[in-house]
């Protein structure tokens, strides 16, 4: 594969790259390139975290040597499951299963165990580092990585020790690449500052987009806390969508989603059909409607599809109906692979049993 090639693999449906420049350089010199992503084992599976499976399988095609964190000491610190580590560890498990039903090919994703990090005494003189170059105030500012408030920190110590524990992380496991949605944007800035400080290479940040949550944006006091109320997230079940999740279940929610007409901008509807649905190959949305309103349609871009709504030639309920449809399409697999493989289906119903998220 050409570095074009490898370059736009790696870049697409992505929001932003630090940087891209840093990026083609490496491609260029042929340094063989070394990504991870972490991701807090701490309930169901939604359909958000597609973005970045599907951004595995880019990375894995481009021949990046690519890394899961199981952050399991991070979720305990930040009270997800209970903070029971049993609890932790088995969805660790289940979201391993999940990527594989998503056809993530995880034979080929190396999967570290945060566990196995803390068991290392230089894992510890590496988040000490950080912390010692880094401030107070920095390190409050990006608890928003872990969906906290700067003052949840002083009922709670241990909150503050995530952020360098999450920097430590992109240098003790010696990546070139962080992954991460763009709420995980403090932390990697704050690697890119500390590497520059300890004279170590800067990893280079790769950040995909929050899929907005069923709900729209609910409005909050801050514009940062209104972007961290606008995504999709787990632990409000009636913003998101899970991959498990019945046919009924996914028509049920994307018919009370939101989806103002003419607009695309934080529309969760029109999102799942660009970040998803038109991510899988020779995808087509079928419209199926009257021919009083128009008779049936097939889009076969997302572009075509932005333009379409924008100009009010296709009804919300219209969109609906079809994202849901071919929603459930797309999420078949993964149905039948959590019937079919034993040790899914058990760890889910402990997920559906527990259901604890803080």
């Amino acid at each position: 594969m050409d570095v074009e090639g490898k370059l736009r693999l790696i870049t697409r449906n992505v929001s932003e790259v630090v940087t891209l420049d840093e990026l083609k350089v490496k491609i260029e010199s042929g340094v063989k390139l070394r990504a991870y992503l972490g991701f807090e084992p701490s309930g169901l599976f939604h359909i958000g975290w597609i973005i970045w499976a599907n951004k595995f399988k880019d990375f894995i095609k481009a021949d990046v040597e690519t890394i899961l964190l199981e952050a399991t000491w991070h979720a305990m610190i930040n009270d997800k499951l209970g903070g029971v580590m049993e609890n932790i560890r088995k969805c660790a498990k289940y979201v391993v299963h999940s990527l594989r039903a998503l056809g993530v090919d995880t034979d080929k994703v190396k999967v570290v165990d945060a566990e196995d990090l803390a068991s290392d005494k230089d894992y510890w003189m590496l988040v000490i580092k950080v912390a010692k170059n880094a401030s107070l105030a920095r390190v409050k500012r990006a608890l928003t990585i872990m969906g906290r408030r700067e003052d949840e920190a002083e009922l709670d110590f241990s909150k503050l020790i995530y952020p360098p524990m999450q920097v430590a992380d992109i240098f003790y496991l010696k990546v070139n690449i962080a992954l991460g949605g763009m709420d995980q944007r403090k932390a990697h800035m704050l690697a890119r500052d500390v590497a520059e400080k300890l004279k170590i290479e800067k990893p280079i940040a790769i950040h995909t987009p929050l899929l907005t949550g069923l709900q729209g944006i609910q409005r909050m006091e801050t514009s940062e806390a209104s972007i961290l109320s606008a995504k999709m997230s787990k632990s409000k079940p009636y913003s998101a969508i899970f991959i498990h999740d019945s046919p009924d279940e996914i028509r049920s929610k994307i018919r009370k989603a939101y989806c103002p007409p003419k607009v695309v901008e934080n529309n969760p509807v029109v999102e799942i059909a660009k970040y998803i649905l038109f991510m899988k190959e020779n995808f087509v949305l079928h419209i199926e409607r009257p021919p009083k309103y128009g008779g049936p349609l097939d889009i076969y871009s997302y572009d075509e599809l932005e333009k379409l709504y924008k100009e009010g030639k296709l009804h919300p309920l219209d969109l609906k109906n079809a994202v849901a449809e071919a929603l459930i399409k797309y999420l078949e697999p993964v149905r039948k692979y959590f019937e079919i493989n034993k040790e899914a289906h058990e760890l889910l119903n402990f997920m559906l049993k527990t259901r604890i998220t803080r």
